[in-house]
């Protein structure tokens, strides 16, 4: 796992090279953005157009950002060779049609391998009654649902989410991703997997970054708000909510 020891803060110079490095300019709006939330796509050995997750592979790469409706109505336009081409400072190279599933299924891919990482590090809880359970002692940063998650005990733990973090002082963040329990379950070495929480803020924010990503590519995965989503029953619960460790 990463080192997350505390850091002397850089110098203005240094956190400015470290800003701009961490940036990288989106073809296909032309803007500038973190790389957290852009695509990186380069050319593979056959010459076909692939999405470089390792954000190392050789040669000139081509970011996008993470929003299928963007992608696709550039390509609808047939504005993405061009895009492309200028990018790759070439034209000699393969569009494959299926592109974007290709992408929406890497990003899911690299979301359950996260996932799982973060299981075997211990920052990944499974199970709802033990996600209540660290919830209740404000030990969870983040809270997770499979897509075929039923609403009401979803919107019992989102309910619960947002009181604690009332308590805290803070938003503890909750989304439905678009993977069901039995890829969950396969990625992750347990049966019926359906609800999860985050424990460590590193581990969170690695996570997050790469459920906004694949969100990009499939729209709708935030949990969506229940009239009745149990957060008076529990706000007694979140009274007892200490500070983090």
């Amino acid at each position: 796992m990463e080192p997350h020891d505390r850091l002397t803060p850089d110098n203005p110079a240094t956190a400015s090279r470290r800003q701009k490095d961490s940036e990288r300019r989106c073809i296909l709006t032309g803007e500038t953005a973190p790389r957290a939330g852009l695509i990186r796509l380069a050319l593979g050995p056959d010459g076909a157009v692939a999405a470089d997750w390792s954000e190392r592979l050789p040669g000139r790469g081509a970011w996008i950002s993470a929003d299928s409706a963007l992608f696709a109505g550039v390509a609808a336009k047939g504005r993405l060779r061009g895009a492309l081409a200028r990018a790759f400072k070439t034209s000699a190279f393969h569009l494959p049609d299926d592109l974007e599933q290709r992408i929406t299924a890497g990003l899911e891919a690299r979301l359950l391998a996260r996932l799982g990482l973060e299981k075997r590090a211990g920052t990944l809880i499974l199970g709802g009654d033990r996600v209540r359970e660290a919830l209740a002692r404000g030990k969870v940063l983040a809270v997770l649902h499979a897509a075929d998650a039923r609403p009401d005990g979803a919107d019992r733990l989102d309910g619960m989410a947002r009181a604690v973090g009332e308590s805290l002082g803070e938003t503890i963040t909750h989304h439905r991703l678009p993977i069901g329990r039995e890829a969950l379950s396969a990625a992750l070495g347990r049966d019926n997997v359906v609800h999860m929480g985050v424990t460590d803020a590193a581990a969170a924010a690695r996570v997050l970054a790469d459920v906004a990503r694949l969100a990009g590519f499939c729209p709708a995965q935030t949990t969506v708000e229940s009239t009745n989503d149990g957060t008076d029953s529990a706000t007694a619960i979140a009274l007892t909510a200490g500070e983090r460790h």
